[in-house]
């Protein structure tokens, strides 16, 4: 897939109603400070289409990006954050939630989980709730740049076992690097035959 086009379409919050279904949306979620943003932009090729930030939690609402007018990259918010108040984090849980069981034009989730940590807990509902869901998970493992390649595998295997996914299943994990890009071919070719 080549990305021609992509802009910020519509940006949604808890009180927002969702805009009318027309293209097919692949959303986006991990954890506060996966590096969600980085790798949107790295994904798009834009340096600040998505708004980065080093301080966690940046991303409270949904955002909706429209690439080559195919389909939107949807942005959701980062589950996790400590500093949250507990009536913030349960009001973006329910925007999350909403979004993810009530959307039909909705292919796949893209779970992005930080490849030198095991998952979290908030990772492992993720991932067990987009399962039960019915969706697609497709797993990034963000921040490939911040190991040694010889421990790639070690953490991808930690990875599996935390989410409880068979080596050889379904599954698709994608190492990836918003810094050198690698990754962005591979996750291109698999959205590009979700679309297809």
């Amino acid at each position: 897939m080549k990305i021609k086009t992509s802009e910020l379409s519509g940006v949604f919050g808890p009180t927002s109603k969702l805009p009318e279904e027309s293209l097919p949306e692949i959303a986006f979620a991990g954890r506060s400070n996966v590096g969600k943003s980085s790798l949107i932009n790295s994904l798009l090729n834009r340096k600040n289409l998505a708004r980065t930030s080093s301080s966690p939690g940046k991303t409270v609402t949904i955002n909706f990006y429209d690439v080559n007018g195919e389909f939107f990259l949807v942005d959701l918010p980062g589950y996790g954050y400590a500093k949250a108040s507990l009536a913030e984090r349960a009001k973006w849980g329910k925007m999350i939630e909403k979004y993810l069981g009530t959307r039909d034009s909705l292919k796949a989730v893209v779970l992005l989980v930080d490849i030198r940590h095991a998952p979290t807990k908030d990772d492992v509902m993720m991932y067990n709730w987009v399962v039960e869901t019915g969706l697609t998970p497709i797993i990034v493992a963000t921040k490939l740049d911040k190991i040694k390649r010889s421990q790639k595998d070690k953490q991808l295997k930690l990875l599996r076992d935390t989410l409880g996914i068979k080596a050889n299943g379904d599954i698709i994990i994608v190492p990836y690097s918003s810094e050198t890009k690698q990754g962005r071919e591979e996750l291109l070719g698999i959205i590009d035959d979700l679309l297809a």
